[in-house]
Order: C-alpha cells, then structure tokens, then sequence
C-alpha cells in the first residue's frame, strides 16, 4: 500500500474527527461544510480502496492476509459515510459526536490496514 495514502487518509479523518467534536462540544449538529469533510475523507478512502484492489490484481501480497485486508478497506470506505447518514438522521450535537467517532475509527483502521499490509 501506498504510505503517504494511508498517512494522509488517517491524518485527514482525525482533523474530521477534531472538527466535529469542536462542533459536538458547541452544541452544534453536522453542518454542509462538515459534509464537505466528510466527502475529502471518503474520497481518500475510495481511493485507498482502488489502489489496494489493483495492487491485490497485480498479485501483490498483504502480508497477514488477502481477506482481511480487503475487509479492513471495505470498512474503512464505509465508516465516514454510515456516520454521515446517521448525522443526517440525529439533528442534534449527537450526529456532530458521531462523525467525530466514526473519524477516530477510520484512524484506527488506517493504521491496521498498515500493519496487516507490512505485516
């Protein structure tokens, strides 16, 4: 995998996850400009999602494992947007809380998809 992908992508979901707790601990719900974050990180992600697919068809190795390393970057693609829908449906500092937990959690994926890749 790409490292400066997997850094950026890590990096940029803990400055989403900054931000909407600035916004959670505000009292403020998910805003359009919080959405617009959440596109950036999600178009990391499908890009992380699209170079370890090609490299997987290329006959590149993970080092602990083809199955799970695709099911950690299927994950890590859907984990900002289900906590987008769910803000959406919470109206309140709840949804802010959520998208912020979802940005710690990408974080922590991001840097298994490293371990399990390097091994």
């Amino acid at each position: 995998m790409l490292d400066a992908l997997t850094l950026a992508t890590g990096l940029a979901a803990l400055l989403l996850a900054v931000w909407c707790g600035w916004a959670a601990y505000r009292d403020q719900p998910t805003k359009d400009w919080h959405f617009i974050g959440m596109a950036v990180v999600t178009l990391l992600t499908l890009v992380q999602l699209t170079v370890g697919i090609v490299w997987l068809v290329r006959g590149e190795e993970p080092a602990q494992g083809t199955v799970i390393f695709v099911a950690y970057l299927l994950g890590s693609f859907a984990c900002v947007p289900a906590a987008g829908f769910m803000s959406l449906a919470e109206r309140t500092r709840w949804g802010s809380v959520t998208v912020a937990a979802s940005g710690v959690v990408l974080a922590v994926l991001e840097v298994r998809l490293y371990d399990i890749w390097k091994g």
